[in-house]
């Protein structure tokens, strides 16, 4: 029975060991498996079905808030005095993206067109696109700081123009007009005698080259060859350099196409992305991380210093001629057309903007903007870009219209692209990339747990059953000692009497 308890304690010992071993092994061996499905589905290739249909028809539901700052004194304004403004909306549309012309190359990157499409919610809106607002008229005022260099008198014809088709220096006009169009007749005027000063040949509006429309020819690397730079931009629209800013460093196409970016982030990774829109590319900055439905997230913002003047932050000289801290001046890749792009509210920008006009309450809470990155995959889960529209105008000699206007940076409308992961495709991301992990990181310190406690049970079972063991030996031989003496001694003295026996019968 001892020699059986020896051989269960031993084996008992061994499977210990084993499972000790086998955990530690998941322990290195898990993560790996992990990080090398990561780099697999993270690639673009249609041969990954499901993570190749995300990328080309984003699922996840995008919207865009849009906020006027409707005029209530357009006439005072024109005396010199400080616009009043009070924000109306959101008006919410529901962005549809959907990328086209996929092209793969042999250097393994892929070029697309990605279009765009807004349907407006009633439902998620304050209020309707027949809402009436009254905003600055980009066609007066903003042609009149373009052409105030001009002689006197071909602005005092522009001037005339502008009276004889009815254009004021302020619209008051319905929401969905002023998004998506409206007609007029200067707009015709310009089109037909002098072609590409606007951006529209048809209606005029502020979004009407965003709907129905692409962001541009882009060209961004696959990961294959790789990984790290996955979803990098190669090229946009042929080029890999912009000529719109004074500076190599200012006109340079960094980061992503700003949907996702390389996986394995850590906190001093950063998220540079390239937008079309803001004609520029971006940076975004680590601030803190979080979590989403038991997803762990960095959330990135921007950095004080992306809108900040070449005073006040040297490498953004390239961007100028600039204006306070807080503008990007956008002039030279929208027609020349004197427009300013800005955080809503004038949020981190010099405070003297906000003493020009009434009505702005900047805050980060709703103001700033970020985006939510799950570090391992660089997946957004949730993402809120937040941009205001502002137009630079003053009083121009020669133009009427202008009256005496005081020189101001007017916001005319700010809005929020947004949208987060959702239904069964955060139950698919977080069931792969939070609890398949998280089990299997259980079962691997279960395993480890299991095996030392199986290992110094065994142990002590062992150490008991050899202790035992002398004592019954000694036992044994302790009792087989003395009967082997006492036969000894038997075997010794019988033949001694039997010799004394047969002397006295001699006798």
């Amino acid at each position: 029975m001892a020699v059986n308890g020896t051989k269960v304690a031993i084996g008992f010992i061994v499977a210990g060991v084993l499972m000790v071993l086998l955990g530690t092994l998941m322990c290195f061996v898990v993560p790996l498996i992990i990080d090398d499905q990561v780099v697999k589905n993270t690639v673009i290739d249609p041969k990954n079905e499901l993570t190749y249909t995300m990328w080309k028809d984003i699922p996840v539901p995008f919207f865009m808030s849009v906020y006027f700052f409707n005029v209530l004194n357009p006439a005072e304004i024109l005396k010199g005095e400080k616009p009043m403004v009070e924000q109306r909306g959101p008006y919410v549309y529901r962005k549809h993206c959907q990328k086209d012309n996929i092209t793969f190359h042999p250097n393994d990157t892929v070029s697309y067109l990605e279009y765009r499409q807004y349907y407006f919610e009633p439902s998620m809106s304050v209020g309707n696109e027949s809402d009436v607002v009254t905003i600055p008229n980009m066609l007066v005022l903003g042609a009149a700081v373009m052409l105030e260099n001009l002689p006197y008198v071909v602005r005092l014809f522009i001037s005339a123009t502008f009276k004889s088709f009815k254009e004021g220096p302020f619209l008051t006009k319905t929401v969905g007009e002023l998004m998506w169009g409206y007609d007029s007749e200067l707009v015709d005027f310009l089109n037909q005698y002098v072609p590409g000063m606007l951006p529209s040949t048809g209606k005029f509006g502020l979004f009407t080259e965003f709907n129905n429309s692409n962001t541009g020819l882009f060209t961004v690397f696959t990961g294959k060859d790789n990984i790290r730079k996955v979803h990098e931009v190669d090229s946009w629209n042929g080029l890999t350099e912009l000529t719109y800013w004074r500076t190599p460093q200012a006109n340079m196409i960094n980061g992503t196409a700003g949907q996702m970016w390389p996986p394995f982030m850590t906190k001093e990774s950063t998220l540079p992305f390239y937008s079309p829109d803001a004609c520029r590319s971006m940076e975004l900055v680590y601030q803190r991380p979080g979590e989403m439905l038991g997803i762990p997230l960095y959330r990135y913002v921007a950095p004080k210093t992306l809108f900040a003047n070449g005073t006040d932050y040297a490498p953004n000289e390239g961007f100028c001629p600039c204006r306070q801290s807080g503008l990007l001046n956008v002039s030279t890749c929208r027609h020349n057309s004197p427009v300013f792009i800005s955080h809503p509210h004038f949020f981190n920008a010099d405070p003297v903007l906000l003493d020009y006009v009434q009505g702005l309450h900047p805050s980060e809470e709703q103001h700033g903007l970020f985006i939510d990155i799950h570090p391992q995959t660089g997946v957004p889960l949730n993402v809120s870009i937040r941009l205001q529209l502002n137009l630079y105008m003053k009083k121009v000699s020669g133009i009427t219209e202008t009256g005496k206007i005081s020189e101001v940076v007017m916001p005319m409308i700010w809005f929020e692209e947004s949208g987060y992961i959702d239904g069964p495709i955060l139950d698919t991301f977080r069931t792969n990339l939070v609890v398949l992990p998280a089990a299997m990181e259980c079962i691997q310190y279960t395993l480890i747990g299991l095996g030392l406690a199986t290992i110094l049970i065994a142990a002590l079972v062992y150490h008991r059953v050899k202790v035992k063991l002398p004592h019954r030996i000694h036992s044994s031989m302790s009792s087989c000692g003395l009967t082997a003496c006492s036969m000894l001694y038997l075997f010794m003295l019988c033949p001694a009497r039997m010799e004394e026996k047969q002397q006295e019968r001699v006798h």
